[in-house]
């Protein structure tokens, strides 16, 4: 039996390397918890060079290599279950330089999100990719995963925000694409295969991003509305009377479980489901909604609702659909992360809401999500006293049955968490036969030995 502690010896100081049971269990999964964690070790690179070396030594002693972020994703795209070399970015967490003139920071990729909000709000400027994780994810894993999050209906994907990468590929080689240039028409734009991948191409090791004008002032609504339909309603009038920067959508019973983890009492009012909605005002007053509320309201659209008044009272509106995940989290859901067209977002809840409690009986079902840009998450909670095994096998067969749904409904079996393990046997119902095909070719370029995060997304 090697040891692998000495195999890494040649890259990395005792410092850099871990190899204790509860740190490989620590650093061995990501927030999906269907898969065991079985790491062989753990290490943290400082720099590039590092990174080259490690991917080098892989091809040569036949290692695997697992890129590790803050973690946070919901797929087992981060879980390392076969004996790889996790590869934490924890001590890459550097911003290199800001450019002031063009608006854009140089990071490594262990920066945590909030930090490179906080810098833009230093600077008088705004990060907009924003979501509940942003305390702990990191810059390098929402580029490998294009994150979303809440603010996608007015600011788009990570993608929008790269301004170019460097990246060490599974041959152990160094590219760097675009540096920053706002044009660059030189051919095909290879950055765009690395955000998103997963890590299966190569790891980020350095990241331009782009920064923006901050938004005024903000203010958050929330909204009881009678039925799925009506969602799309008071979508269709906030857009035509409000700068709407997010659109979110919970059910009844998501609140509730966010007020009993909370030990609070609700001031939501009693409706079936809720539209939480963010929009810019241009001064203190909040004429625009208003109005837009008593249009709504007038015209029974909405049953009744809640306006912020000021920043605390937008906090303790957002908690409701922000504190939703944790507080589900005991429960341990089986999720899925969905998206159809926007105008499809109704008719595809209801039937896959009627095909779960079909196959699932006695399984709380739980709905949240963008659904301003057609993203859903269903969670499927475990009944207290099951044990997880049980739940998974129960939950896995009708996972094909919902997404037969997403199929017929031109769906993505996964809108923003990412292929990974879990979602890796639904890639067939978004992806044409023909497009994994490619993916494997693409795969076999860059990383011809397999080192780079092996059985995610696709088998090759």
């Amino acid at each position: 039996m090697i040891d692998i502690a000495e195999v890494l010896r040649p890259v990395f100081d005792g410092s850099e390397i871990l190899t204790n049971e509860p740190d490989l269990t620590h650093y061995g999964q990501d927030w999906s918890r269907y898969l065991r964690p079985n790491p062989s070790a753990i290490v943290f690179p400082k720099e590039q060079d590092q990174i080259i070396e490690l991917v080098r030594l892989a091809r040569t002693r036949g290692l695997k290599l697992v890129p590790s972020g803050g973690r946070t994703g919901l797929s087992g795209g981060a879980t390392a279950c076969d004996g790889e070399v996790v590869v934490s970015f924890e001590r890459m967490r550097a911003i290199i330089d800001y450019i002031e003139e063009d608006q854009l920071v140089r990071l490594q990729p262990g920066c945590i999100t909030a930090t490179l909000q906080n810098f833009a709000e230093d600077q008088g400027l705004f990060y907009p990719v924003d979501f509940a994780s942003a305390g702990s994810s990191q810059v390098g894993g929402n580029i490998a995963t294009n994150a979303g999050g809440i603010k996608v209906l007015r600011y788009g994907l990570t993608r929008a925000w790269v301004a170019g990468l460097s990246v060490v590929t599974g041959q152990g080689e160094a590219m760097t694409f675009n540096a920053g240039l706002m044009k660059n028409a030189t051919g095909p734009d290879l950055q765009q295969l690395f955000i998103g991948s997963e890590g299966i191409f190569g790891m980020v090791t350095q990241a331009w991003m782009r920064l923006t004008a901050k938004p005024q002032s903000l203010r958050v609504m929330v909204l009881g509305v009678q039925t799925l339909e009506d969602t799309l309603r008071v979508l269709k009038v906030a857009r035509q009377n409000l700068a709407v920067t997010a659109f979110e959508f919970f059910s009844k019973e998501a609140a509730n479980h966010v007020t009993q983890h909370l030990g609070e009492s609700s001031s939501l009012p009693d409706a079936p489901f809720f539209v939480l909605i963010e929009y810019e005002t241009r001064n203190n007053a909040d004429d625009a909604g208003v109005f837009t509320f008593d249009a709504l309201y007038r015209e029974g659209i909405v049953v009744d609702g809640i306006l912020s008044q000021s920043e605390r009272e937008n906090a303790a509106l957002w908690r409701y659909r922000e504190g939703i995940s944790e507080a589900i989290t005991p429960r341990t859901p089986y999720k899925h992360d969905l998206s159809v067209s926007i105008h499809q977002a109704p008719a595809f809840l209801k039937a896959v809401n009627e095909r779960v409690r079909q196959s699932l009986k006695g399984v709380e079902v739980i709905w949240f999500g963008h659904i301003g840009d057609g993203n859903v998450h269903l969670n499927l909670l475990r009944p207290e006293g099951e044990p997880i095994e049980e739940f998974q096998a129960r939950c896995e067969p009708v996972g094909d049955a919902i997404m037969s749904i997403v199929q017929a409904f031109g769906g993505s079996v996964s809108a923003e968490h990412g292929i990974g393990q879990l979602k890796k046997r639904y890639l067939k119902y978004t992806r044409s036969e023909a497009e994994v095909n490619q993916l494997r070719s693409l795969k076999l370029a860059f990383d011809p030995d397999g080192v780079m995060n092996p059985g995610k997304v696709i088998d090759v």
